[in-house]
């Protein structure tokens, strides 16, 4: 993510992704009968001499990457030295390298549970109980939802896996329009969307990007498990990307297909393609498991080693337009005989705008 510190001499504020509060908390409070008693005096004239202000602009671009060799095993303990970042093929300068594996980590899980998914979702919900409790330590959170025909958060960020588990228990197939219910945008949560037929993947990942992951710092991925079929999405495919890539939120994607129900339905199947575009431009990676119970749990265990094996890296980019623009990112790195590296790394990012 872009990110823009400001410093001024005298004063500095700090926000830390507070959670949202109503109009009636910003209320001013009461002043405690214990205070001292406030001047009604009127205030003295201002100091002729203004205050000067130093203000620094530092704009940086994080990245989190994998970085795997020819036989897929995955390769820690890389340095500055044996990578290079260039950005729309213009070579930058690493402000920060380090090889994280200890840095709070925030996750998404999204559940399909569109009609395709009936037979599969008791197995999503099994082996994704499985993975975060191994997967969640003190300093991490996450938060599950599902997609229909909309998208319902079924438990806000916690800790506590049993909480996940519990609301993943919970998930039931859309046979009737919503939830199984009838009833599009039951189960509400502040992620509601409608639409009167589908698979909105996209807006899922749209809306779990923009409205729950943007304001979480360090690293931040996306779960998802679903056959990556999209029907009835407000948002186009690019968007999706784009809002992931914005907030720099990796995404996995668990392709979860029961192939012979589409062949039963006389249905072709089209998932592969737009899911593996976007685990791979968002730096993240496609796992296809068809309905195979010890595949899932096998991606599972793969996915927790690449979040634990994590690298973390920053650039001041040499474009400093405010163009609102899309920036190329290319990260290649190579191992000690000179070999090229596979790097996973998002494709690239969206400069700001004067007005943001």
């Amino acid at each position: 993510m872009r990110r823009e510190c400001v410093y001024w001499v005298g004063v500095a504020a700090l926000w830390i992704g507070l959670p949202a509060l109503p109009a009636t908390g910003w209320a001013q409070l009461a002043p405690s009968p214990d205070a001292p008693p406030v001047s009604t005096a009127p205030a003295p004239p201002p100091d002729e001499t203004p205050e000067e202000t130093l203000k620094v602009q530092v704009n940086l671009v994080d990245l989190f990457f994998t970085v795997r060799d020819k036989s897929g095993d995955i390769v820690p303990h890389l340095t500055p030295k044996e990578c290079a970042v260039t950005e729309d093929k213009a070579p930058q300068t690493f402000k920060s390298f380090t090889s994280e594996t200890n840095e709070p980590l925030t996750l998404g899980i999204l559940l399909d549970t569109s009609y395709s998914q009936t037979r599969l979702l008791p197995m999503e919900q099994q082996a994704g109980s499985q993975f975060l409790q191994q997967v969640l330590r003190k300093q991490d959170e996450a938060f599950l939802a599902s997609f229909d025909v909309n998208v319902d958060l079924l438990q806000d960020f916690t800790n506590s896996p049993h909480m996940l588990s519990r609301a993943m228990d919970k998930a039931q197939i859309n046979t009737a329009g919503g939830n199984g219910s009838g009833l599009p945008g039951l189960g509400g949560g502040p992620v509601p969307i409608s639409n009167p037929k589908g698979t909105v993947l996209y807006d899922a990942i749209y809306e779990s990007a923009t409205r729950k992951l943007d304001q979480q710092t360090g690293r931040k991925a996306l779960i998802i498990l679903t056959d990556g079929e999209d029907e009835g999405s407000d948002h186009k495919i690019r968007e999706a990307i784009g809002a992931a890539e914005d907030s720099n939120v990796i995404v996995y994607i668990i392709l979860l297909v029961d192939r012979a129900s589409y062949w039963q339905q006389g249905e072709g199947y089209f998932g592969y393609g737009p899911a593996k575009q976007i685990s791979d431009e968002t730096g993240g990676r496609l796992i296809d498991v068809g309905n195979n119970g010890a595949k899932l749990q096998a991606a599972f265990e793969e996915i927790e080693a690449e979040l634990r094996t994590q690298y973390v890296a920053s650039y001041t980019p040499t474009n400093a337009k405010e163009d609102g623009t899309f920036r190329h990112i290319g990260l290649e790195c190579h191992g000690d005989n000179g070999d090229n590296l596979k790097v996973q790394v998002r494709k690239g990012y969206y400069a700001p705008t004067p007005e943001n």
